[in-house]
């Protein structure tokens, strides 16, 4: 019950931090995965959240070392 209700308060809390900072400038997938995470322990639809967030900020990473190293290379 006590592990529930942590699971519940502290997983929510960032993941809604983390949707306040998409729309307001701030650290929000910083917020955002580790709540997701947290919450995955209960829920499959976090778990399937968690899995595109992680997705999509490999992919990023991925495009941003490109044009570093095209620009590293001029």
């Amino acid at each position: 019950m006590l592990k529930q209700l942590f699971i519940h308060l502290v997983g929510g809390s960032l993941v809604l931090m983390g949707l306040i900072f998409i729309v307001v400038p701030g650290p929000s997938l910083l917020l955002l995965i580790p709540g997701l995470y947290i919450l995955s322990f209960e829920y499959e639809i976090a778990r399937v959240w968690l899995k595109k967030c992680q997705l999509m900020l490999k992919k990023s990473a991925n495009w941003i070392d490109s044009k570093i190293r095209a620009r590293k290379y001029r």
